[in-house]
């Protein structure tokens, strides 16, 4: 099955052709990093003026790229939500029409599914069940996974999620947007014993996240030593980081041994964090456990991960129809 898979949940415009859920014949990405560094953050509205100036371009390169012609596709996935609603209603309707037009299936995607669902666009994938730390700019949370539709909400953050403390952290010492990539690059040249900001673990017994505690020690970090932070800045957001993926390593490890699943997904955004990779990967490998975490392409926002799930959505007969639309929030169950 030859799925077309469109993106326009927040500040990507991607496409992407893949088979059969698991090869990637294309898989473009339009990125607004430009746009929206000055801001420190994603402003909506400019956001969907740019998905629709590039989603039509995108389509096709993607479709060139692939060597596949509109006429050869078998159906199309389009993320439905969560997202920006003014960005998702840009590929939702794209693909709507475009679906139409060519007289065949279309599937709206839910985008959290789709991010879990990337692993297996990798060699070796987890096999089921396992656990899935999902962490990004707009979510972090943990998922016990039975199948490619079943989903088992462990913990969740009670506010900030990590990708968005990091945005929030570089916006506060001035660093520009997206946060996450440049405090993984600036935390290399600080010591993270330097500066020892809070864990938040909440109950060590349980799988909740709460990060807004943390950003809040940074701001005030900041307020206290504001003649001379800019110099301290590498050790700050070393401390930082090294917070943030403490918590997330032990509660995801500690999942998995509740859960008595022997492999672990590191999915979303935050997964490209090489910390969090490291981390991970050391705490589970004392427990025994195997850890799987896809490529930088894919732990951001693009199509492929949204076709490869339309493929498991449409195998079991879940079709959109014209009738609906997109949602701004949802919660896996």
């Amino acid at each position: 099955m030859i799925i077309l898979g469109i993106e326009t949940s927040c500040d990507e415009t991607a496409a992407a052709v893949v088979v059969d859920g698991i090869q990637i014949l294309s898989s473009v990405v339009s990125s607004q990093i430009d746009v929206h560094h000055p801001y420190g953050g994603v402003v909506p509205e400019l956001a969907s003026r740019k998905h629709m100036e590039a989603i039509v371009p995108v389509v096709n390169e993607a479709l060139e790229v692939s060597g596949i012609d509109p006429k050869q596709l078998d159906a199309i996935a389009v993320t439905q939500g969560p997202g920006l609603v003014g960005a998702l209603l840009v590929g939702f309707c794209f693909a709507k029409s475009f679906a139409f037009a060519l007289g065949i299936p279309w599937v709206g995607v839910n985008h959290l599914e789709g991010h879990i669902n990337s692993v297996f666009l990798e060699e070796n994938p987890p096999p089921f069940p396992f656990v899935a730390l999902l962490a990004s700019g707009g979510h972090t949370s943990i998922y016990h996974v039975t199948s490619h539709t079943g989903f088992d909400l462990v913990g969740q953050t009670r506010d900030d999620a990590a990708g968005e403390a990091f945005d929030k952290v570089s916006k506060m010492l001035g660093l520009g947007y997206p946060g996450g990539d440049v405090i993984d690059r600036l935390a290399n040249k600080g010591n993270p014993k330097n500066i020892a900001f809070p864990r938040s673990f909440l109950d060590k017994s349980t799988f909740d996240f709460s990060f807004s505690g943390l950003k809040t020690a940074v701001r005030r970090y900041i307020q206290k030593n504001m003649d001379t932070y800019q110099e301290q800045i590498p050790d700050i957001v070393a401390g930082f980081q090294e917070a943030v993926v403490d918590v997330l390593s032990f509660k995801v490890v500690h999942a998995a041994m509740a859960k008595g699943c022997e492999h672990i997904a590191i999915v979303g955004g935050v997964a490209a964090n090489n910390r969090l990779r490291q981390k991970v990967r050391q705490e589970a490998g004392q427990k025994g456990l195997t850890v799987h975490i896809p490529s930088m392409e894919l732990c951001g926002d693009n199509a492929a991960m949204i076709a490869a799930m339309g493929y498991h959505y449409l195998i079991a007969g879940t079709e959109s129809g014209l009738c609906d639309d997109v949602y701004s929030r949802v919660k896996l169950k």
